[in-house]
């Protein structure tokens, strides 16, 4: 599994950085994906950032 974020549409609230940090993390005002591949236990974490996005930035590939 990828995490991708649209930065156009991302927010910067944090929350992805903060369920998830394992795969996300701050870049400035916008977050980012720091791995290519979701490791297999936070795969949970990350589909719960993906899901509480409040801007929908984030997808799964």
């Amino acid at each position: 599994m990828k995490a991708v974020i649209d930065a156009d549409l991302c927010i910067g609230c944090e929350l992805c950085v903060n369920t998830c940090p394992e795969v996300f993390e701050m870049d400035g005002d916008k977050a980012k994906v720091i791995v290519a591949e979701v490791p297999a236990d936070a795969e949970e974490s990350c589909k719960s950032s993906i899901e509480d996005c409040p801007v929908d930035a984030i997808v799964a590939e």
